[in-house]
């Protein structure tokens, strides 16, 4: 029992230890600026997540996506600054949906249906912190953009996810 315990461990911290990784080489990808929206990230990290939240479970995918975000920010020098908020309240809003549509709806959905709403609900849990931040309303006006953004990005998620769980599922010995 104790080895099961440790493997666990040892999974989660490697898993860390990604998220954080794809989280920082997401940030040092160059993106044309004529071609791609400001605010919009490919979501990597989220493969991590999404992967933990399949394998042990959406309190783990939680604690993943907020050592990521609070790791990757103090990295980054972004902690405590308004990137740093929208950052952590989207990844937190994302991974608490994705664990409650995979435990729940499952049946319904597949792994990319579950990645793409927490694609949009990352991306509302991210503009919704900015408006309350910045007192202003308007830059709610820029949601459907957010959320055409997260339609390709977070089906990439999903379908990545699907593929490595396939291959590389956490086996309980």
């Amino acid at each position: 029992m104790a080895y099961s315990h440790t493997r666990r461990v040892v999974y989660l911290g490697l898993a860390t230890g990604l998220a954080l990784g794809l989280h920082i080489f997401e940030a040092l990808i160059p993106l044309p600026t004529d071609v791609m929206v400001p605010g919009v990230k490919l979501g990597l990290a989220n493969i991590v997540t999404l992967y933990v939240i399949m394998n042990f479970g959406t309190r783990d995918g939680i604690v993943i996506s907020i050592l990521r975000t609070l790791l990757g920010s103090l990295l980054s020098g972004t902690f405590m600054t308004p990137t740093f908020y929208f950052s952590f309240s989207g990844g937190l809003v994302s991974a608490i949906v994705m664990g409650l549509l995979y435990k729940y709806g499952s049946k319904y959905l597949s792994m990319m249906g579950i990645s793409l709403v927490g694609a949009l609900t990352h991306n509302l849990a991210q503009l919704t912190v900015a408006a309350l931040m910045i007192e202003q309303s308007l830059i709610l006006a820029y949601l459907p953009v957010m959320l055409f953004a997260a339609v390709p990005t977070g089906a990439f998620v999903g379908l990545v996810t699907g593929k490595v769980n396939q291959h590389y599922a956490f086996r309980r010995d």
